[in-house]
């Protein structure tokens, strides 16, 4: 876990940068010694995102089993390959 003050924001941004693409981790900055923000590279961001929107389908899905609202094999693997390609496109 990378800890920063909020000050490094400002006078180490290509650094911070640099530290969030390489890692592929965020970064969080303090304030006042207590938690203020955090920061991450754009690309991390957008395949958390698709991985938090995964989860969501999967979890609807999961749902749907006991009250009868199940799809074909053809349909749950159609669905499937769009979801996995949404995650590895970043959409």
């Amino acid at each position: 876990m990378n800890i920063k003050p909020s000050a490094a924001i400002r006078k180490n941004y290509n650094e911070i940068s640099e530290l969030c693409k390489r890692t592929k981790e965020p970064v969080f900055l303090t304030k006042n010694g207590e938690g203020d923000l955090v920061v991450m590279d754009l690309d991390t961001y957008k395949r958390r995102e698709s991985e938090l929107k995964l989860r969501e389908m999967l979890l609807r899905a999961e749902d749907d089993k006991p009250n009868g609202r199940t799809y074909s094999v053809q349909e749950t693997a159609n669905a499937m390959r769009q979801a996995i390609a949404e995650v590895r496109d970043g959409k």
